[in-house]
């Protein structure tokens, strides 16, 4: 076993050759292609097959004109914040979300995009972990239906399967930074296409087999469907879920720090946001709007894990498998911004530590020579023990987690790019921009109050029925 101190930055020095940038960071090899799947991973989520829950409280109309207006909201907003990589003046780097705010904006702003954005990270692999246990658990319940009948009581324990996605996190989370992350990226990405093709695929073929649900324009029948009080927290949730559904803003300055100097980082990272958006966009209107046909206003919150279809088994077993592959590297494309946050101050605060900045260079049989570093081995075990406890104590922490990206959506999503752009372009005070900018920003923060109280009613409902330590039914 090789070892050796590294300087400030202990992600800086590559064994066995010298590939630094100029800043004397980690040569960066990030393309248009590895930006792209860490968008989609990021953007696409199991969340996908829920669209068709999210138009039936909308309708034909609403859910349609919300789903296309907030894919272009956030291209537009990620094209701001993607120019604000680099310093006009110095041209200096900014590494992470916070660096950025501090670089345009300073002052208790800085707090507060930490706040939320570590916040909102932390939250989603929480939720990660329990969305994959429910995904596993999908597969044995399956099973069990199809060979004891669709009526059969089919109970399945989640938290073991909680405990083995822990285990894979933490192997997975000694990937020392997020530069080396593009191949979970693109396995996701291949994953995420594999599910949300086989949820259309079902969806189509239950359209043509005639099994058509009543839908309306206005979705949800209010007296026929669900109550009036039920109508409107319903839909603000729903407006919500699609509003948060194509946000990746809280990794985004990560994910254009993997790229390469040359071309122009915020160019490339505007083309694959452009790419990510637009995929994202297919995939999340062929769902919603086919989902909706199909089931019509009685749609499901997630059509394979809630099983709206039963059968082809094997093929519901296969999209539940491709969904806990993909939020396997997903957990880790959110959760190495905190690793390195933690890590750089501790790096900060004791330079001299060889707990701390000391690699060591390990042989591993079938994997060859990898990297270990006490603080990484040690802290980020921690993390996902303790996220993965927190996962079991809280099953119904996706609840929780509706109001965490009511929250976060507009400060990271719209309220930071927008104010750093008028910054950084001088925009004039109330000229014709800077009023559309800022009735962006006001409109967009109605969308999340009115979210985040619809998913504060869900949550009380959740409360209400939560049953610790019980099997999944």
């Amino acid at each position: 076993m090789k070892s050796f101190h590294t300087d400030h930055n202990p992600s800086a020095v590559e064994f066995g050759g010298n590939n630094f940038d100029d800043d004397g960071r980690e040569e960066r090899t990030g393309t248009v292609i590895t930006a792209s799947a860490h968008i989609i991973t990021a953007v696409i989520g199991s969340g996908v097959l829920s669209l068709a829950w999210a138009i039936a409280q909308l309708g034909w109309v609403a859910g349609t004109v919300l789903l296309v207006t907030f894919a272009v909201i956030n291209y537009f907003t990620s094209t701001m914040l993607a120019d604000c990589y680099r310093c006009p003046d110095t041209g200096k780097r900014n590494y992470n979300y916070m660096d950025v705010v501090r670089a345009y904006l300073g002052g208790w702003k800085v707090k507060l995009c930490g706040f939320a954005q570590y916040g909102s990270l932390v939250g989603i692999t929480i939720g990660y972990t329990i969305t994959a246990s429910i995904s596993l658990v999908a597969i044995g319940k399956a099973n069990c239906f199809h060979h004891k009948g669709h009526d059969a009581k089919c109970s399945v324990s989640n938290y073991p399967l909680m405990a083995a996605f822990g285990i894979i996190q933490i192997v997975l989370s000694q990937i020392h930074n997020f530069h080396k992350l593009s191949f979970l990226s693109i396995i996701a990405t291949v994953m995420s296409f594999s599910y949300a093709s086989i949820g259309i695929g079902l969806a189509v073929a239950s359209l043509a087999s005639g099994k058509v649900g009543k839908t309306d324009l206005t979705g949800t029948v209010v007296g026929v469907d669900v109550t009036g009080a039920d109508k409107i927290w319903r839909s603000f949730q729903a407006a919500g879920d699609i509003a948060f559904s194509y946000a990746f803003s809280v990794v985004l300055v990560e994910i254009q720090d993997t790229l390469r100097s040359s071309p122009p980082e915020n160019k490339v990272m505007k083309i694959a946001s452009l790419a990510g958006v637009s995929t994202t966009t297919g995939f999340y209107v062929l769902c919603g709007c086919i989902g909706y046909a199909a089931f019509g206003n009685q749609a499901p919150g997630d059509f394979l894990t809630d099983f709206g279809f039963y059968e082809p088994y094997w093929l519901i077993d296969f999209a539940n498998a491709c969904i806990a592959v993909h939020l396997i590297a997903a957990y880790q494309v959110f959760s190495q911004p905190i690793f390195l946050f933690v890590e750089k101050k501790c790096n900060k605060a004791w330079p001299e530590s060889s707990f701390i900045t000391q690699e060591h260079l390990v042989n591993i049989p079938l994997l060859g020579k990898c990297r270990i570093n006490f603080l990484r081995l040690v802290w980020r075990t921690t993390y996902v023990m303790l996220l993965t406890i927190v996962a079991m104590i809280f099953p119904f922490f996706n609840a929780i987690l509706g109001l965490i990206g009511a929250l976060t959506f507009w400060p990271l999503t719209v309220y930071f790019p927008v104010e750093m752009h008028i910054s950084q372009r001088k925009v004039e005070k109330y000229s014709m921009r800077w009023i559309g900018l800022k009735l962006l920003v006001l409109v967009c923060l109605i969308v999340s109050l009115l979210a985040a109280v619809g998913s504060i009613v869900g949550l009380i409902s959740s409360v209400k029925t939560y049953k610790p330590f019980n099997n999944l039914d």
